[in-house]
């Protein structure tokens, strides 16, 4: 079983493949559009469409009648699928008219339309060249599309093409969000329909200001490097513009003065912007004229550490009521005009949608968990009661509920009617083949949430176990959650042998700003707290955990974290892998890096930095990095490294070929598994 679960969760992309997902309910209810793969080894998304009323799916679009398996992606659409987090292919993203009775897609850059008032018919539509981010209009006349940088419109039934704006230069685009907006921000989209379709507010994207770095691969040097516009910390960010561009040609500018566009909305009730000043301690929601340009500030929130962009905001009421998301009494809370309607101690992580005047939005009060509730007529009410994280749609009073637990494998949906009857959408994703023995606690001094999980066939106190820590660890992410897919591959660690405590400390999310906000100026909290709640679960599990054999391993943040761990506390982590690290902050990004260590000349980059640490070094570290990585690039493993080898500090570093932040190729996964394992076994001496 423990053999075989590297490679099946190399080939079902962690498992999340034959998952519904990407729902859109027709507004009468009547219908849920959703995108799902036909099995849990089939990388190739396909589009279903599901009967609210009889519980009937029926597929809408097989990719693999349209044309052949492997897909030919413009740069632009890899770049964004990265951003995306994306491991899947074929119908990944689509996009509906107002009634959900047109949806329209790219595949491998050609451009079509389903006609799902039609039994699906599916015809391909004439495109300019390879087509990026491809929406209807509200009223299904029109779909925009991005490609080479400009924004078409074409009309559905003359077919007709027209060009709205043109790039003036090689490093300007059209309606495409940048790399900060998309890496960082969670704006997949630079452009946006009016509501009655003769108007669209655009994104024109200049990134000649970006420093210009490349991206090479040194395993294939017959091949020129990447060019990549990459803003790192302190540097300067694409300059972003906006513009009501009319079918007529018409140009309208819309100004505003802050560095960041978060996101946008265009309503019944008009044009509203979301900026974010480049210090990310003020937000504003500003309400904009499309005939004018003009705008008029709605409201601006402030912290003296940093906003959050809340997914789901700004949003409206019927009658076109503001509903926002904002920190106050130390809660995040639901707004709805100017009051606050949520308690502090329901912290709200996300508003979902709002069907008429019912808000649906996701919140908890205990961190582990996350639940769907509505807001309407002034009442609370929960969806969701049993355990678990939970997302979901609500349009023409059907809701879609999506629940992983601890108590049950992978993600159930079902599709809640009017009268309360329920449908189930079948999920397709493959069986683990192993089951999560997860402890849930609040460990060390702070109360850290965590995960303790032990060997299937171990016997409590009977032995003391080699203890690996297997975090993310930084802000904005959580690891420690009732849901079994968090914890399949530490399951996997711990039937190697291993104790494996999986900690959740201060800037994750769940515990209210404060908590987030302690990360401020300073990365190193994290390795404290990962110390804290090691010593925590050990006074609770005395007998199961040996404290002189401790590793850690992590990606990402993690990667940092691992790295920092072996670098100054080896007297308590023994061994690390630390996969794609950040160790030198100065190489990331403006936008993440900025809202927590502040402008790097304020001078808190270099207390979190790991390059001044290198002749700490006295433990076995493995570096491991995707030579494709263009967002932590392989520059940070290779400084390191440098800095390690002029210390005289032995250290083992593991280059990937190819391979980007999301190592999706099946080998590589695979086999990197077991390549940890065993540097971490012999480590240990185990």
């Amino acid at each position: 079983m423990t053999e075989s679960f590297p490679r099946m969760q190399a080939r079902t992309r962690r498992f999340t493949l034959g998952v519904p997902r990407g729902f859109t309910i027709s507004p009468d209810g009547r219908r849920a559009v959703f995108l799902r793969t036909r099995s849990g080894t089939d990388p190739v998304t396909c589009l279903w469409e599901l009967d609210v009323a009889t519980g009937t799916e029926r597929i809408v679009v097989d990719p693999l009648g349209l044309g052949p398996a492997d897909e030919d992606l413009p740069p632009e659409e890899r770049a964004r699928r990265e951003r995306m987090r994306e491991a899947a292919g074929g119908v990944v993203a689509y996009a509906t008219d107002r009634e959900a009775r047109l949806a329209v897609f790219a595949l491998s850059g050609e451009l079509y339309l389903a006609d799902l008032a039609r039994e699906g018919r599916v015809r391909r539509l004439p495109a300019a060249g390879p087509v990026i981010d491809p929406r209807l209009d509200p009223t299904g006349s029109r779909v925009a599309y991005v490609t080479g940088g400009a924004l078409h419109v074409l009309d559905l039934a003359s077919e007709a093409d027209t060009v709205l704006a043109a790039p003036e230069g090689d490093q300007i685009s059209y309606g495409l969000a940048e790399f900060i907006a998309a890496e960082e921000m969670d704006r997949m989209r630079g452009y946006w329909w009016s509501p009655s379709g003769d108007r669209l507010l655009v994104a024109r994207v200049d990134e000649s200001p970006v420093a210009l770095w490349h991206i090479a691969d040194p395993a294939n040097p017959e091949r020129p490097a990447t060019p990549q516009r990459y803003p790192a910390a302190g540097t300067a960010n694409a300059e972003v513009t906006l513009f009501v561009i009319g079918l007529d040609g018409s140009r309208v500018a819309v100004p505003y003065e802050q560095e960041y566009l978060a996101t946008a909305l265009w309503d019944a009730h008009g044009l509203a912007l979301v900026t974010l000043a480049r210090d990310q301690r003020s937000m504003r929601l500003l309400a904009a004229d499309p005939a004018t340009g003009e705008t008029s500030l709605v409201r601006e929130d402030t912290d003296p550490a940093w906003i959050d962009i809340v997914p789901g905001v700004p949003a409206r009421l019927s009658d076109g009521t503001l509903v926002w998301v904002a920190d106050s009494d130390g809660g995040r809370r639901l707004v709805v005009g100017s009051e606050p309607v949520t308690p502090p101690s329901l912290q709200v992580r996300a508003v979902l949608d709002v069907d008429g005047d019912t808000v649906l939005f996701q919140a908890a009060a205990e961190p582990t968990e996350i639940h769907l509730w509505t807001y309407a007529a002034g009442s609370l009410s929960p969806v969701t009661t049993e355990p678990g994280v939970h997302a979901g749609r609500l349009s023409g009073g059907v809701t879609v509920v999506a629940r992983q637990s601890l108590d049950s494998e992978g993600t159930s949906v079902t599709v809640v009617r009017p009268g309360g009857t329920t449908a189930a959408i079948r999920s397709a994703a493959e069986r683990p083949g192993l089951e999560p023995r997860v402890s849930l606690m609040r460990a060390g001094a702070r109360g850290l949430s965590t995960a303790v999980l032990l060997p299937s066939w171990h016997v409590p106190g009977s032995a003391r176990l080699p203890v690996l820590m297997d975090p993310y660890g930084g802000p904005h992410a959580q690891r420690v959650l009732q849901a079994r897919r968090m914890f399949l591959e530490s399951q996997w660690w711990a039937e190697q042998g291993f104790a494996v405590v999986v900690a959740d400390g201060r800037g994750t999310p769940g515990r209210g700003p404060a908590f987030e906000r302690e990360m401020l100026h300073d990365f190193t909290l994290s390795l404290e707290d990962q110390v804290d709640a090691l010593q925590g679960v050990a006074a609770q599990y005395p007998d199961d955990l040996d404290l002189t054999k401790v590793a850690i391993r992590g990606w990402s943040f993690g990667g940092y974290l691992a790295a920092l761990a072996v670098l100054r506390r080896p007297d308590v982590f023994h061994a690390a892998v630390a996969g794609a690290p950040v160790t030198d902050w100065r190489l990331y990004d403006t936008c993440y890096t900025e809202r927590y260590l502040g402008h790097p000349d304020e001078g808190h980059y270099e207390g979190s930095s790991l390059l001044g640490d290198a002749e700490k070094l006295e433990r076995p570290l493995m570096l491991v990095h995707g030579l494709a990585d263009d967002n932590v690039v392989a520059a940070h493993t290779l400084r390191l490294s440098s800095a390690l080898l002029a210390a005289g500090r032995a250290h083992t570093v593991l280059p990937l070929s190819g391979v980007t932040h999301m190592t999706p190729q099946e080998v590589v996964a695979e086999n990197l598994l077991l390549l940890q394992l065993d540097f971490l076994r012999k480590s240990l001496q185990i």
